[in-house]
């Protein structure tokens, strides 16, 4: 894992950590997008205070990925049902590209988010 500084933002290596709300405020199998640094981002609460967190538009056609069905692996795009992998950002279809994925977690019941 990774070290706290003093005031609270962990980093890892050049990754800042920024905080972006209350694990409270997810839904555990829902998503919700924030604005991180200027960047959208989709954060997901996959099960327990675990969260994933990946580019808040799909590369295919824009659809919102924070209103797509989620399971512990992957999120389907509400639009046209690809899929994206939490751990690399694979889509079902490869001729799709991928969706960036962030390194996200939960300190002190607050979601936090690197870019």
């Amino acid at each position: 894992m990774t070290a706290d500084t003093a005031d609270g933002v962990g980093t890892t290596g050049a990754a800042t950590y920024v905080p972006v709300g209350s694990i409270s405020d997810l839904t555990h199998g829902e998503g919700r997008a924030y604005a991180v640094d200027g960047v959208q981002i989709a954060v997901f609460r996959v099960g327990g205070d675990e969260v994933r967190a990946t580019a808040a538009v799909c590369p295919h056609r824009g659809g919102p990925i924070a209103d797509g069905q989620v399971d512990g692996a992957k999120v389907m795009c509400p639009l046209h049902q690809f899929t994206y992998a939490f751990a690399d950002g694979a889509c079902s279809d490869p001729s799709i590209g991928s969706l960036p994925v962030y390194p996200a977690r939960v300190v002190d019941g607050v979601v936090e988010v690197a870019l």
